[in-house]
């Protein structure tokens, strides 16, 4: 089986800038499928979702199916697994205790100067959209990330927008979990036909001010072009992860999760990086075995994924295998070196960064309380996990007394006239006081 196997220093820089492009490197191509999409959702509304949810779901459906019944969430609490169920609610009190120590303070102030306060009022987003993926399968721990924080922070409206089943339907344990999280509004569609349809809305689905959720390639592409008609949120697209190791790890788990993220789907990054050249070496003659276990479709993706966006990267030191996980900035990243301590404090860019061979990425995706909605694409530098914050907004306060104005009045006055602006100035000259 083919694996890429780089090592970093023999690389070109253009070789180099094309493994920390990743799947981002064909974007370009996938905005250009999804321009018709969003013009004839935007214009024919529930029609073109219909004629979406067909061709890409093969799900035949009427308008009225759109939006989840109340009988169907009915339906799914029957048909759900007690056992998965169990699961499910688990892993949301973690995910709730998580999320509920984030919440900053409703309104806060400071003294500036005398008779003068600043400070923030923190409100909830009026309205917010969450996209859960089905593509390769069910994700009820999407749901989740998601919903649980929309709810803490307090958001009036949130709506769920996930692919339909080839008979019209949302998984059963996706459904439960919306419904254990508080969410009952949720509609059958997918795809970038979904997020237009957020962005302007149909005569079903409600426009709503941001969306959030990762998604595949297509998703993605519609989030940048609906950049501005809504706020698209935490950049999250195709999975990547990134195992940092040194000598000391035992092989079989760097090589067991290295392939956590790569059976995603075949435009999954996945690369185990170290500076030890016998590890990696262990590591690429066990994976076959590994990978021969998965079933036929996992097998397909995880051989796609290391021999296209992933693989093995051999570097010539640890500070060299930090400095590369940094430009990379990946969005799952597990450190497993001897000290991992040690490394955390000279890790600055990755969405989440799991600890030690006991925090293996699974955990961190399902049942940690962590969020595992994470920027993607190298978007780690600038971008965060979702949070709470996400669903929030901030106002600035200001109140100032006479004696502050007093005090600062002239300062004010007199930018704003070297700055050009005379109105400003004014408001402070000819006020009656």
């Amino acid at each position: 089986m083919p694996i890429n196997f780089y090592e970093l220093e023999k690389l070109s820089s253009d070789e180099i800038a094309k493994i920390l492009k990743r799947s981002e490197i064909d974007i370009s191509e996938f905005q250009q499928q999804v321009v018709p999409i969003i013009k004839n959702v935007q214009d024919r509304g529930d029609l073109a979702l219909l004629e979406y949810n067909e061709k890409f779901d093969q799900a035949k459906m009427t308008p009225q199916q759109l939006k989840v019944t109340e009988a169907e969430f009915e339906q799914a609490r029957k048909n759900l697994d007690p056992e998965i169920k169990a699961v499910i609610e688990k892993s949301a009190v973690n995910i709730k205790k998580f999320h509920e120590a984030q919440m900053p303070e409703e309104m806060w102030f400071t003294q500036i100067d005398n008779g003068i306060m600043a400070g923030e009022k923190i409100t909830p987003i009026t309205s917010i959209g969450l996209y859960v993926p089905r593509g390769k399968g069910s994700f009820p721990s999407v749901m989740m990330m998601l919903c649980i924080p929309a709810i803490i922070a307090k958001v009036p409206q949130v709506i769920v927008c996930t692919p339909p089943t080839a008979d019209g339907r949302v998984d059963d344990a996706s459904l439960v979990t919306a419904e254990i999280c508080g969410i009952k509004e949720v509609y059958k569609v997918g795809g970038a036909h979904a997020i237009a349809a957020m962005a302007y809305g149909t005569e079903t689905i409600p426009k709503v001010h941001k969306t959030l959720g990762p998604g595949n390639s297509y998703v993605s592409a519609a989030k940048r072009l609906l950049y501005g008609a809504i706020d698209v949120g935490t950049p999250a697209g195709p999975s990547e992860a990134i195992i940092l190791c040194d000598e000391n790890v035992d092989p079989k788990i760097a090589a067991l999760d290295l392939l956590i993220e790569a059976e995603h789907g075949p435009d999954s990054t996945a690369l185990l990086v170290t500076h030890s050249r016998q590890l990696a070496e262990q590591v690429e003659k066990l994976l076959p075995d590994l990978i021969n276990d998965l079933p036929e479709k996992r097998q397909k993706f995880c051989q796609t994924v290391l021999s296209n966006y992933g693989g093995i990267v051999i570097t010539k030191d640890l500070n060299a295998s930090i400095q590369f996980v940094n430009d990379f900035a990946p969005e799952h990243l597990e450190v497993l070196v001897k000290e991992p301590m040690d490394a955390l404090n000279k890790i600055v860019n990755a969405g989440e960064i799991l600890l030690g061979p006991y925090t293996p990425i699974t955990i961190g995706n399902f049942s940690l309380g962590v969020n595992a909605i994470l920027p993607t694409g190298g978007f780690a530098k600038t971008f965060s996990c979702v949070t709470v914050h996400d669903f929030m907004k901030r106002s600035s306060i200001g109140y100032v007394t006479q004696e502050g104005y007093d005090n600062i009045k002239d300062v004010a006055r007199k930018f704003a006239e070297y700055e050009g602006f005379p109105s400003h100035a004014n408001a402070i000259k000819k006020r009656p006081f």
